[in-house]
């Protein structure tokens, strides 16, 4: 006997997605690319957060060591900020919940540095999440 020219295993074959061209909205099920889609920005910000994190992690104990763990974070942060955003904006996830984090999360490091009471921060930082929550929300169902 010859060679069998279907495979074995019955599981079907799935074609690669085609690459969404600019300007084109993504089909229904398709992620959204980024405005720069053929170079890797989100991924180089996250590998580098990534090793500037490692690289503060050892030398913590210096004044230069915990900048570079800050930046870390920052980068690593905004890598996927920025894929959250897209992804929520185009209808293709929700992220509002995550995304509603960063504003609360801002307004209570801004009680915290000026100095409110201690019990005005989470809770200004609660109403913030609450109402940004409920707009992000709206904002996904208008968009899917």
């Amino acid at each position: 006997m010859g060679r069998r020219s279907r495979k074995r295993g019955g599981a079907a074959e799935i074609a690669p997605a085609p690459a969404t061209a600019p300007g084109r909205r993504p089909a229904r099920g398709e992620r959204p690319q980024a405005p720069w889609h053929p170079f890797p920005l989100v991924e180089l910000c996250v590998l580098l957060g990534l090793v500037l994190l490692v690289w503060g992690f050892f030398t913590a104990d210096a004044a230069s060591g915990r900048v570079l763990l800050v930046c870390g974070m920052v980068l690593a942060s905004l890598g996927g900020l920025e894929t959250a955003l897209r992804e929520h904006f185009t209808g293709y996830r929700s992220h509002a919940l995550l995304l509603a984090a960063l504003p609360a999360v801002l307004t209570a490091g801004v009680l915290f540095f000026a100095r409110a009471p201690w019990i005005a921060i989470p809770v200004a930082g609660a109403i913030v999440l609450v109402a940004a929550f409920a707009a992000l929300g709206r904002a996904f169902r208008r968009r899917s």
